[in-house]
């Protein structure tokens, strides 16, 4: 059992002041997209109420009213005492099942919709990252490639892939493109890496992934940006055709 730290970058960037400061379900959704993307394991201890607040820029009953949101929907249980708190419960089983059902029951436009926000946010994010990259995102980038490259099962392939896209936003330097990018990773990323037959080549994008990197730290903005929206394409079209296949009864 591990205790979530607010040090954490991608998980700092998941939760980031919030701009509306009255809304318990805008502060349960960002727990449940943190959970969603794999930047929580099963079993984590998520901040104190006290923390939580102070870093959404939230109050602390907003806070306490998230959790009671989250309980319900079974993602996370509290306990008391004095190792108590509130602790991370991933989904159980059959996940992946609904998933497939939302990706059946989804209209192809509405797939479509999605991959043009994906689109533009991860296109521009990857070109502002080549003018603007912190002089340390090569290495952690190189090993999130890998990590794509080496993941078992879809949750690994998942939160691979999360990370990769949420830290070149991060590394963009731009707070609502980060925002941006977590909320389509916790909404694609599911539907995406589903297990065998219906999971994408999984070489491939890493190959891709590759590709933006070195455009990336190359300084070449322009050849970043072509390279994020041809990765962006490619798992759209992964998406309509396994879309059309389940719609079909495939």
């Amino acid at each position: 059992m591990t205790t979530i730290g607010s040090a954490t970058p991608l998980l700092s960037a998941v939760l980031a002041p919030l701009a509306d400061l009255g809304r318990a379900d805008a502060v349960a959704r960002r727990i449940t997209q943190a959970i969603a993307l794999g930047l929580v394991a099963d079993g984590d201890q998520l901040p104190s109420e006290n923390d939580l607040a102070d870093q959404l820029g939230v109050a602390n009953g907003t806070v306490r009213e998230a959790l009671a949101l989250l309980r319900e929907a079974g993602l996370i249980e509290t306990r008391r005492g004095r190792n108590g708190g509130s602790f991370v419960r991933t989904p159980a089983g059959g996940s992946e099942d609904l998933q497939l059902a939302r990706l059946r029951d989804l209209a192809t436009a509405d797939l479509r919709d999605l991959g043009d926000e994906e689109l533009a946010v991860f296109g521009t994010a990857a070109r502002l990252a080549a003018e603007r990259a912190p002089a340390d995102l090569g290495p952690r980038l190189t090993r999130l490639v890998h990590d794509l490259r080496d993941a078992a099962g879809p949750a690994e392939q998942r939160r691979a892939d999360a990370r990769f896209h949420i830290e070149l936003a991060a590394a963009a330097q731009s707070v609502r493109l980060t925002q941006l990018a977590v909320g389509l990773q916790a909404e694609l990323g599911p539907l995406l890496w589903l297990p065998a037959p219906y999971g994408p080549d999984q070489s491939g994008l890493a190959e891709q992934h590759r590709e933006i990197l070195v455009a990336v730290l190359a300084g070449d903005a322009a050849g970043a940006r072509t390279a994020a929206e041809a990765h962006t394409v490619a798992c759209v079209h992964h998406l309509v055709r396994r879309h059309l296949e389940l719609a079909d009864g495939g």
